[in-house]
């Protein structure tokens, strides 16, 4: 597989796959790899752990896109013809944008911020997390300020959550239970009746708080934004399926990763989603060659102990080999690029070098 030559039409790149497998540092590669090329490339990430600041020799990564300084590659022999800016994408902040950009006036935006409802609303409802993010994708790829967008996504456990939540989110939106609270009338009103009114004022007199008022302001509130919502939702998940738009599923060669990432791959399928092809980390080398290369200068303590390990290495190898064979088979030999086991743990720029060799090979 070609990556310089798959990307060069896209503006989104989604990178998901399973957790330590090298999906942030390829992330990250990868966008390196395109500024290379010429491109304007923003890498965006939702991991908390912050690994991506770290690969990228900065001190911190906050919400806000930050252009990564083109010397510190240029010293590693990478020269950057294009930019590339980098972010950790905030969930709940992005929540609050969008409530600011759908709400009809400031004092109703003030109001739905304060409300507790919706405190929890905004870290509570399933999905809400993954959508945003993606939100914000959306937001960045409509200025149209860069050629290219790479995401990395959480684990692939979470992954699915980020590739069903555009949607998810908007069925939540217009659910018929949401749509009780929304409606005016007798109905909605029963709902908080009686045995309603029973139950929140038992809970108003042991806590202090009134949940009955808040449920009213915030559904009351959100009554108008509804709309605004569902269809951001759609524009959403129409970017994910566009022509611009392609998945790339990382993995190292072990058993349960690579079954992720054959999983995924029939996930995207199923959602018409557009697939690119895979990225297998940490392959090791061919440990036939390696043995015939050694000579007769090593001790036979050293050599025994040498022997010992190129066994186990070798067992393993061949396992890997058995995993890739099935990969290549699920997903097409050609749509597979295989990155060595580096002697090192990649880590700083001079490892991010080394990865981008590897991939855009």
């Amino acid at each position: 597989m070609d990556l310089a030559k798959l990307l060069e039409d896209k503006q989104i790149c989604v990178c998901a796959g399973s957790g330590g497998v090298g999906k942030t540092t390829t992330s990250a590669s990868i966008a390196i790899g395109m500024a290379a090329r010429g491109l304007n490339v923003a890498v965006l990430t939702i991991d908390p752990a912050k690994r991506l600041a770290d690969s990228l020799g900065l001190s911190e990564l906050g919400t806000d896109l930050k252009r990564v300084d083109p010397k510190l590659f240029k010293q590693h022999g990478l020269k950057l013809t294009g930019e590339l800016h980098a972010a950790m994408l905030d969930p709940k902040r992005t929540f609050d944008e969008l409530i600011e950009r759908y709400a009809p006036d400031e004092d109703t935006y003030e109001r739905i911020l304060d409300n507790r409802i919706y405190k929890e609303l905004s870290n509570a409802v399933a999905g809400s997390q993954e959508y945003m993010a993606m939100e914000k994708l959306l937001e960045l790829h409509e200025l149209e300020e860069f050629d290219l967008l790479v995401l990395d996504t959480p684990p692939s456990r979470n992954a699915l959550d980020f590739l069903d939540a555009p949607m998810r989110l908007a069925r939540f939106i217009e659910g018929r239970s949401l749509r009780v609270f929304l409606a005016p009338g007798r109905f909605g009103l029963k709902i908080a009746g009686r045995g309603g009114s029973v139950l929140f004022s038992a809970l108003k007199r042991i806590t202090g708080v009134d949940l009955l008022k808040d449920l009213s302001e915030f559904f009351g509130n959100f009554a108008e934004m509804a709309s605004g919502f569902s269809e951001r939702a759609q524009r959403v998940d129409a970017l994910l399926r566009g022509s611009e738009s392609t998945f790339l599923l990382v993995c190292s060669p072990e058993h349960e990763p690579a079954d992720e990432a054959i999983f995924l791959r029939r996930k995207l399928k199923e959602q018409t989603l557009p697939f690119g092809g895979a990225i297998v980390n940490k392959v090791r080398p061919d440990y036939y060659r390696a043995r015939k290369q050694l000579d007769g200068s090593l001790s036979d303590e050293l050599l025994a102990r040498v022997m010992d390990n190129y066994e186990r290495q070798r067992v393993l190898g061949k396992r890997d080999a058995e995993n890739i064979a099935r990969l290549e088979k699920s997903l097409s030999a050609d749509k597979v690029i295989q990155v060595p086991l580096f002697s090192d743990d990649i880590h700083g720029v001079e490892g991010l070098v080394k990865m981008v060799d590897r991939l855009f090979d």
